[in-house]
């Protein structure tokens, strides 16, 4: 038996490549398997090659695999394209239709298998992908009988009939392939497991989920690849808590939209990627010079202009960070994983309110998109901060309120509309402490100073998730979906290696880092863009050059582990 296996399963995009990978993973995962995903797509609404990679574990994973074991094709292509990335002796079950053929300087076993003629008998050639994740079962010597049961699950709905041709074609799948085992070569069964209380989920649904935690009741976004789920996520959720999800004309609608209801003190938001962010940036600067709350999520791509919109890409940060016209305070937060996704979203919300400022929360599409097992969430541990928002009226007469008095710690009192009292001017120009223009040199000083102290020194409770000791021969940093193959590169070498995961990207923590990045003989900070963004961030703000240095990766596919692995070789 072993511990761990990938499978991949590839084709044209639209006919089911998708749902193939979903039954077959998450029914391991009711199992107690621990899975990590990533879908290979292209920009297209059908055609062109699609694959889904899915790693299988006893224990953890937080990364795709270095290689693959098991290769379901349901097309010529996917074999041309993905068998170089099989193990020695590694298996392709290919739908004996269109006559499958492999390199012979590969060493791999190719099986045949009747997908689309076990299809059609049982009624539909749609149900090929029932008959291949019956082989696959069966090659991994898996219970048939969960499948079953999820095939109950998703097609109870649609009939008996339905369900019983599902139910009959994943079997026949599986007794084709138990049938020939002793004509396979190598193990592919996975060693048993006890069953858990998991989460199999995407990113963008746990940065639904933490947003609805976080007191949500209204989203205004434009649909845009990979950040798309997350309004689908609210607009079938949000409605439940008395909600409301607009889909705008364009991202900047949707901005203005989130920063009016933030004003009005509802808690709002809106999420894009790196096109539609671009969009946003007046209106992000409005946020700022109005001191109105405001939460947007990024989820990253490969660009510039359309580029890459389904690989994925690490390459917003600088935009994010100094995108907008003018200077204004923000803070830019990143999950470590899928779990921690959940929690600083509603930190994200909580950091807006206080600091009555614009918070990014930053994602990439591996993140997003690339389905994986995880903790159950705890929602008893949020804890919702409005901050200054005052809904009560206020005494005193009846003169404009300071709604931008200047305070020692540059945040002033919030009233929402209609709060008796609370009546002030709100404008994008430069203003007063009431609201009312004033672009007079000692007021735009004074006005400036408020607004950028707020965020002076400003280190959230957790600013990035530490693994091994201050003093260390290698400090590697990574943020995001990055995080994952770092941990499994370090874990391979013997050496005195820490790991630092940035949840707090901007404004640097530098006093928190500190301590780490003078400790460490060397310095290697890996991440997904040509420029090395967060090198250059961390450089900006740490005087020791010298000990720096970069892993960068920008063909828009996922880092693996033995990528780094052959690097931190290299460097040690």
């Amino acid at each position: 038996m072993i511990s761990q296996l990938s499978w991949k399963v590839g084709g044209q995009q639209g006919e089911g490549i998708e749902s193939t990978g979903e039954i077959f993973s998450t029914t391991l995962n009711r199992m107690g398997y621990y899975l990590y995903s990533y879908r290979h797509f292209s920009s297209r609404i059908k055609g062109g090659h699609t694959n889904n990679n899915i790693r299988i574990s006893t224990k953890e994973v937080r990364s795709i695999s270095d290689h693959t074991n098991i290769l379901v094709a349901f097309d010529q292509e996917t074999i041309d394209i993905n068998a170089s990335e099989l193990i020695d002796g590694g298996v392709i079950l290919a739908d004996e239709k269109f006559k499958p053929e492999v390199k012979e300087d590969l060493n791999v076993q190719l099986i045949a298998v009747p997908f689309t003629e076990i299809a059609n008998e049982h009624g539909s050639k749609l149900m090929k992908n029932m008959v291949a994740v019956g082989a696959s079962a069966s090659l991994m010597h898996l219970d048939i009988e969960k499948f079953t049961d999820m095939i109950y699950t998703m097609f109870a709905r649609k009939g008996q009939e339905i369900v019983d041709n599902n139910i009959n074609a994943l079997k026949d799948g599986f007794n084709y392939i138990e049938e020939r085992l002793d004509q396979i070569d190598g193990d592919f069964e996975l060693e048993k497991v006890e069953t858990r209380d998991s989460l199999y989920l995407i990113g963008n649904d746990a940065i639904g989920f933490g947003a609805l935690n976080a007191g949500v009741r209204f989203m205004a976004a434009y649909p845009i690849t990979p950040a798309s789920d997350i309004m689908e996520y609210m607009i079938e959720h949000l409605p439940k808590v008395d909600g409301t999800v607009i889909q705008t004309e364009d991202e900047i609608s949707a901005v203005t939209m989130a920063i009016g209801s933030n004003y009005a003190g509802a808690r709002s938001f809106t999420s894009s990627s790196g096109p539609g962010l671009s969009l946003m940036m007046e209106s992000i600067g409005l946020s700022g010079m109005t001191e109105t709350p405001l939460v947007i999520v990024d989820t990253m791509r490969g660009g510039p202009s359309t580029g890459l919109p389904t690989k994925q890409e690490q390459s917003d940060l600088m935009q994010m960070i100094y995108g907008t016209h003018g200077e204004i305070p923000k803070i830019i937060l990143a999950p470590t994983d899928v779990e921690d996704a959940f929690y600083l979203t509603t930190e994200a919300f909580n950091l807006a309110d206080e600091y009555q400022v614009p918070v990014i929360l930053l994602s990439d599409l591996q993140m997003s998109l690339g389905k994986q097992s995880s903790n159950p969430f705890d929602p008893s541990k949020v804890v919702i901060n409005r901050g200054q928002m005052i809904t009560e009226d206020i005494d005193g007469d009846e003169s404009y309120f300071e709604r931008f008095k200047v305070t020692e710690s540059g945040i002033s009192a919030r009233p929402i509309p209609g709060v008796k009292g609370g009546i002030h001017h709100v404008t994008g120009v430069e203003h007063n402490p009431n609201g009312t223009p004033n672009e007079s040199a000692v007021n735009r000083k004074t006005q400036m100073n408020k607004r950028m102290r707020k965020l002076e020194g400003l280190t959230i409770d957790a600013p990035f998730k530490i693994n091994g000791d201050v003093d260390s021969e290698l400090l590697v940093i990574s943020f995001l979906s990055g995080n994952g193959p770092v941990d499994e590169a370090v874990e391979r070498i013997d050496k005195n290696i820490t790991t630092i995961h940035m949840r707090q990207l901007f404004p640097v923590p530098i006093e928190a880092l500190q301590p780490y990045l003078d400790g460490a003989k060397e310095i290697l900070v890996v991440e997904q863009n040509y420029t090395g963004q967060l090198f250059n961030i961390i450089k900006m703000n740490y005087p020791h050059h010298s000990k720096m240095s970069q892993f960068n990766k920008y063909d828009g596919t996922p880092l693996k582990p033995v990528e780094i692995e052959r690097h931190l070789n290299e460097l040690l």
